[in-house]
């Protein structure tokens, strides 16, 4: 046997090997977990808005925009006025990320045509801290990407909090590109 045919040979054996089995035999099957993305129920949704307002306050804090004192209240009056129907507010789209059939993060997208002009809003991506760095934030985006298409959208964009490096760099990966920069600096007391 030629060396080529030892290659293609190899390559065959490789390429008919069950995923993430290694040296194991092909018979071996290995179940690959299976990231999906579904529509939130009325009992997600409210733990989606307890967490929530919690976490964008905070996060509204640590990057200098709001003070602690008023934090909650501002984040409350911003899900308000962004979700006033909750789980029925058109044109907002909150699906639950799904790793098999648990429930491991969440998503949130805007497709509203009034205020997108064809492009839809990603406003949350979260998912559970023991499922994080795995790939599922990722598949779930596209799988998102997906839904964007099915509802005409022609782009999606979202908002990264500048401390959120790791987001930064997955959305990054994934086609996201810098459209606009804000920045501030603390300046000394007088």
């Amino acid at each position: 046997m030629g060396l080529s045919s030892s290659i293609l040979e190899l390559a065959g054996r490789l390429i008919s090997r069950p995923l993430g089995s290694g040296h194991a035999s092909p018979s071996r099957k290995v179940k690959v977990p299976l990231v999906s993305i579904r529509p939130m129920t009325e009992t997600e949704f409210k733990a989606f808005l307890a967490q929530d307002i919690h976490e964008y306050a905070a996060e509204k804090v640590r990057a200098g925009n709001w003070t602690p004192d008023e934090a909650l209240q501002r984040s409350r009056e911003a899900h308000d006025k962004l979700l006033p129907e909750g789980l029925a507010t058109p044109n907002h789209h909150l699906f639950t990320i799904e790793l098999d059939v648990q429930p491991v993060g969440r998503l949130w997208l805007s497709s509203d045509p009034k205020t997108s002009g064809g492009a839809g809003f990603i406003y949350d991506l979260y998912v559970a801290e023991p499922f994080r760095r795995k790939g599922i934030a990722r598949r779930a985006l596209l799988l998102l990407e997906q839904d964007a298409i099915r509802l005409g959208l022609t782009s999606l964009a979202l908002h990264v909090f500048g401390h959120n490096t790791a987001a930064r760099a997955l959305y990054e990966s994934l086609g996201y590109s810098i459209t606009n920069v804000n920045m501030a600096k603390t300046l000394p007391a007088a």
